[in-house]
């Protein structure tokens, strides 16, 4: 568990000095915010534009508070899971190529201790971005559309954070092993792939990781909707992500 503590301190401190603790929360908080301004000022924004047929902005209704900060939250399985994804690409390709892992492993440090710092690391960024940029978007949709239940804002970004972190631990397993361009192409694709299979059997696959945007959208909007399936699911998924990267680095299956 030291040792653990130990790598965990010296990612954390990497991220600090990569500025990865600042711009990714930055990043959330600006696409958190721009949804609640976006759909609050988007009569204006249609005016400005000078294309809008007569009588369009009449018949134009402004959405209640849960279903912006529903359609905030639904912002981060693109471009914020992709930013998430960008950043831990190279957790495990980098130091590889770098022979670091080679260092760490002559020492009395295990492959398992490696990745879980590695891994607690990532998380450790996901839940402040994602608590950041969540709390964003809420204050301007409060300001803007209406008071929300924040116990409903909570669980919603629990289980979209939880979705994402699955995508984090993909990729950090395909680091283990494959180069970092390569390691982020294949977890935006197996996240991608588990969305798709979701969106096409929705009552077959409703136990599934990709079921956890819909439960959070759900959650946010209804106040209910909590099944456990997409949970345990997610977190089986990461367990095998993490040991199966640990078992990698053990092994060391190293690209040439």
């Amino acid at each position: 568990m030291r040792n653990i503590w130990t790598l965990y301190h010296k990612e954390m401190l990497e991220s600090l000095r990569s500025y990865k603790l600042i711009w990714v929360p930055v990043v959330f908080i600006i696409l958190g915010i721009m949804q609640p301004l976006t759909t609050y000022y988007m009569p204006e924004i249609l005016k400005a534009s000078g294309n809008v047929p007569p009588g369009m902005l009449e018949g134009y209704e402004m959405p209640g508070s849960a279903v912006v900060m529903a359609q905030a939250l639904g912002q981060y399985g693109t471009i914020g899971m992709l930013i998430l994804v960008l950043g831990v690409m190279n957790s495990l390709a980098g130091e590889r190529s770098s022979g670091t892992i080679e260092m760490l492993l002559a020492k009395p440090v295990t492959p398992t201790a490696i990745v879980s710092a590695k891994w607690a690391a990532q998380l450790t960024v996901l839940v402040m971005a994602l608590g950041l940029g969540a709390a964003g978007a809420a204050y301007y949709t409060e300001q803007l559309m209406g008071p929300l239940s924040w116990s409903n804002l909570a669980a919603a970004a629990g289980l979209y954070g939880l979705w994402l972190l699955c995508a984090v631990s993909l990729t950090l397993l395909f680091s283990a092993w494959l180069r970092g361009p390569a390691a982020a192409f294949l977890g935006l694709l197996a996240a991608a792939a588990m969305s798709l299979a979701h969106s096409l059997l929705p009552s077959l696959l409703d136990w599934t990781p990709a079921a956890l945007t819909a439960i959070s959208a759900e959650m946010m909007t209804e106040g209910d909707g909590m099944a456990w399936g997409p949970i345990f699911s997610a977190v089986i998924l990461i367990v095998i992500c993490v040991a199966s990267a640990s078992l990698f680095i053990h092994r060391k299956q190293l690209p040439e």
